[in-house]
């Protein structure tokens, strides 16, 4: 009796997950998704992957954020089926055979993606307590691995795809205390959390962030996270007081159906102010924090005018991401002020479109081949274009010192990379042999 009651709640569940995974699509989307999970769930069974983690929790999951990025059918499919060419020698096959081309493409990429995640063995492990044997060369590594996961790439979704895989993996160890996920929070900050903020997607930043955070640093976590929870209550009054204030100043402006509310605080980034900044927690600015979402980009400066004639402006607070975008085309006006009983606000104000890109980043413009064939090839090539200039990440690396220099100035297609037995990419010029290589890797190797 257990296991039959057992069994419809599973069943329920797995409807309630398609129901989910549907959200946006066509009916004969929604069937394809249909048929991609009960395929996927059949394959993968009780398979476990090497963190422990279900391979069909795994896959739901992934395919649950991807939803949340408003990707397409095609992506979401490729998301449930991403394991199995490891279970099935003819899995990219059988995919293109039943889900098409598209999705097989990118599991296919997700596969070869997948291949980069012992990288970082060959130095982070066993490497003491601080996990970094050597930072010198796991900083050259991981800008190494940066280019070779764009040289690998034509798709934006496969790199969609693995920020998806990562965050799930952060969720499962979130559950499951497990050694490996000290060194998989290392990697993410070094790694992925940069590769989300340089395409734009801050929902999956601030989760990435936040979650390697907690395993790196679970002490300083923990002591933040009750500094925010023990001052909740009194913030969200403060927070419902200024709005209600802002909304009818802005109406007695006209500015009307603007969006108000207290923006989410995240720990890392708070974290990350009171170090470069070196200031407690009461300091930072941003603990207190407005979002104010408009219609118009002229509606922006109406709003930043009111705010700072409600409340004073703190110096050097104050930034222009309209007139002067980010690297990742991050645009927004970024404000912080003293309110009468002197605590500190910081706002945010942006227009829809603005908003719809920073939260979803490059997912939330990205088209493929539309349109006739002709102009959607070279709209696609032109985006392609873009892409690989984005991915090029100058501005990610902090310590831009002279040992990762001739990394970063390394043309992208005159580089050829070699994965080792043991994980570790070497990088060669266009034209090197298997002698080059060897003679890379060790003096001796290439004498003999």
């Amino acid at each position: 009796m257990v296991s039959v009651v057992h069994s419809v709640a599973a069943q329920s569940d797995f409807e309630h997950s398609l129901q989910t995974l549907s959200e946006g699509l066509s009916v004969d989307e929604a069937e394809r998704i249909r048929q991609a999970a009960e395929f996927a769930r059949s394959v993968y069974e009780d398979r476990l992957l090497g963190s422990g983690e279900g391979v069909w929790h795994h896959a739901l999951g992934m395919a649950l954020i991807l939803v949340g990025l408003k990707l397409d059918a095609d992506t979401r499919v490729a998301a449930l089926l991403f394991a199995l060419p490891t279970y099935d020698e003819q899995g990219l096959e059988k995919i293109e055979e039943r889900f098409g081309a598209a999705a097989a493409h990118m599991v296919g990429g997700i596969t070869r993606l997948n291949r980069l995640r012992p990288i970082t063995h060959g130095f982070v492990a066993d490497s003491g307590e601080s996990g970094e044997r050597n930072p010198v060369e796991m900083k050259a590594q991981i800008e190494v691995l940066r280019k070779m996961l764009l040289a690998m790439v034509e798709d934006i979704r496969v790199v969609l795809l693995r920020l998806a895989s990562r965050t799930q993996t952060l969720r499962y160890y979130a559950d499951s205390k497990d050694a490996l996920r000290v060194q998989v929070a290392r990697e993410t900050l070094e790694l992925y959390s940069p590769l989300a903020n340089r395409l734009g997607v801050w929902e999956l930043k601030w989760e990435l962030e936040d979650l390697s955070f907690r395993f790196l640093h679970p002490d300083i976590y923990k002591k933040i996270a009750k500094q925010l929870d023990e001052k909740r209550a009194e913030r969200e009054q403060f927070i419902a007081d200024a709005v209600k204030r802002l909304r009818h100043e802005l109406e007695e402006a006209g500015v009307r159906d603007a969006e108000i509310y207290g923006r989410p605080k995240h720990i890392y980034s708070i974290w990350n102010k009171m170090r470069k900044k070196g200031v407690e927690f009461s300091e930072v600015y941003d603990v207190r924090a407005l979002r104010v979402i408009v219609d118009e980009i002229k509606d922006c400066y109406t709003v930043l005018g009111i705010v700072h004639n409600m409340w004073s402006p703190i110096s050097k607070e104050f930034d222009d991401y309209i007139s002067n975008p980010k690297g990742n085309n991050y645009r927004s006006l970024h404000t912080a002020v003293h309110c009468p009983d002197g605590r500190a606000l910081e706002v945010q104000i942006r227009t829809r479109e603005m908003h719809k890109h920073a939260e979803l980043g490059v997912a939330a413009h990205w088209r493929y081949k539309e349109g006739s064939k002709s102009s959607a090839q070279g709209n696609y090539d032109e985006k392609i274009a873009w892409l690989r200039q984005l991915l090029t990440w100058k501005d990610e690396v902090a310590d831009s010192s002279d040992w990762v220099k001739h990394y970063k100035e390394a043309a992208l297609d005159e580089t050829i990379y070699v994965m080792t037995p043991q994980g570790k990419v070497v990088d060669l010029p266009r034209g090197a042999t298997p002698v080059d290589f060897a003679y890379r890797v060790h003096t001796d190797l290439g004498h003999r």
